[in-house]
């Protein structure tokens, strides 16, 4: 069979993100069928896309849906639209079947799949698409395969793929050059899985609870291959670099010893860390350390379930300082536990954060299959019918979301290290004219104070 994979986020801000899981998708296909990736950004326009349609005349689309909107209750962006769009121009050129997936289908498939009237859906990792592939192709019965979805039917998410799994990246590809040129950034995984326990967090739900660990050697030789293909910047996408305080650690060693020579960053969880582990980081060329903190209260760090207190924050923020890393803390206002002190206390205790770049997110999206979602419903904040396809926010009992806003707004006036969001439309204009500059990296460092 002829399939197109199809990126369909086109968010280029805070910067883009390279689509790396199709090339995983497209490496676990066999070589029996012939596979093209087509990004949106690379793309640019829907003329282009009907080119690709009528040049390759494929017999199945996958699209990738990797965002939902935005998350930002400031600046609200949905994005259904967009792959509405999207889809009916494919429908205007072709008649072959359109396959869902994506992070962000995986956590809403039903409302997906009725949205843009897809034929097909895969729930969590997308690798599953070969066994649909040969499924068709050989006309079997399609019930038994793990995760499928079929219009107007809905399954669960089915158990992680079992691990060790290829991890891949195609230095071949057409729209590599988009991405070095926007910033060189390229990205890199080391795991799938989340074992932390965040009230808000869809990562457990989508790639399962077990972390389960690519060989540092390969990783390694991955990086390599970023690196020989123009790669300025790495980013490990995984939800926490250090899950694995050990694994991390044998990760930067076989960096060194593959001799990595771009800089890289990644997301790191603010809890104590073993004796010179940044050291050993910044020495094997990390340079952006990026904390999800979501607060600076213990009360709400408890309520958010988050396995650190202020203290941990403190100690991991002045360890990696001291490394000579850039940091950044990510703060999520507004969640279960948030009253009018917790807010004060978060944002006295952020002045502690020495030459740091603060992002503030002052609304908590609630997302099914999340803890968040089952406190929401006990207290009346939502339905079991209701669909939350549209953004819905969690609102504090103790506290008005716009009133959170009003004293960080307070708090970040003359501070251009402290910024709301994504920092709006002033701060992707900006950005882009660095990366035209030829400035690569996720360039947040330049704020720091």
């Amino acid at each position: 069979m002829k399939v197109i994979l199809i990126s369909a986020n086109s968010v280029t801000y805070p910067y883009p993100v390279y689509p790396l899981g199709l090339d995983y998708i497209s490496h676990a296909i066999s070589s029996d069928h012939q596979v093209i990736i087509t990004d949106v950004n690379e793309a640019g326009d829907y003329a282009s896309l009907e080119k690709i349609i009528k040049d390759f005349s494929p017999d199945l689309f996958g699209l990738s849906i990797r965002n939902i909107d935005n998350t930002d209750t400031t600046d609200p962006r949905g994005f259904i639209g967009q792959y509405q769009q999207l889809i009916e121009n494919i429908r205007m050129h072709s008649k072959a079947p359109v396959v869902l997936g994506g992070s962000g289908f995986s956590i809403f498939p039903g409302e997906i799949m009725k949205a843009l009237k897809a034929d097909f859906g895969i729930i969590g990792e997308g690798e599953r698409l070969a066994l649909l592939l040969d499924a068709l192709e050989k006309q079997k019965d399609l019930s038994d395969i793990p995760g499928l979805v079929i219009r107007d039917s809905e399954k669960s998410i089915p158990p992680p793929l079992p691990s060790p799994f290829s991890i891949y990246f195609d230095p071949n590809s057409s729209h590599l050059k988009f991405y070095l040129k926007k910033g060189g950034m390229l990205n890199l995984q080391t795991k799938r899985g989340c074992h932390f326990k965040c009230i808000y967090c869809t990562y457990p739900h989508i790639e399962g609870r077990v972390l389960r660990l690519f060989p540092p050697a390969e990783i390694a030789e991955t990086a390599q291959q970023l690196q020989n293909a123009g790669a300025k910047y790495l980013f490990i996408t995984d939800s926490a670099f250090n899950a694995d305080h050990q694994h991390s650690i044998e990760v930067a060693r076989a960096f060194q010893k593959a001799r990595i020579s771009v800089p890289w960053g990644a997301f790191f969880k603010p809890t104590n860390p073993p004796e010179d582990y940044y050291k050993i980081m910044a020495d094997a060329g990390l340079t952006h350390v990026e904390f999800g903190t979501e607060s600076l209260s213990d009360q709400v760090l408890t309520a958010y379930k988050k396995p650190f207190g202020t203290h941990q924050v403190l100690q991991a923020h002045q360890a990696a300082r001291d490394a000579g890393l850039y940091v950044a803390h990510y703060f999520l206002m507004g969640g279960p536990g948030e009253c009018s002190e917790s807010v004060d206390e978060t944002l006295y205790n952020i002045d502690k954060l020495s030459q740091s770049v603060l992002f503030f997110f002052c609304g908590m999206r609630i997302y099914p299959h999340t803890t968040l979602y089952d406190i929401a419903l006990k207290e009346g904040q939502i339905s079991l019918s209701q669909n939350l396809l549209e953004p819905v926010f969690y609102q504090s009992r103790s506290i008005h979301t716009e009133e959170i806003i009003r004293r960080v707004e307070e708090k970040t006036k003359g501070r251009p290290n402290f910024i709301i969001g994504s920092g709006g439309e002033e701060m992707v204009q900006i950005m882009s004219k660095m990366y035209e500059r030829g400035y690569s990296g996720p360039l947040w460092e330049f704020l720091s104070a």
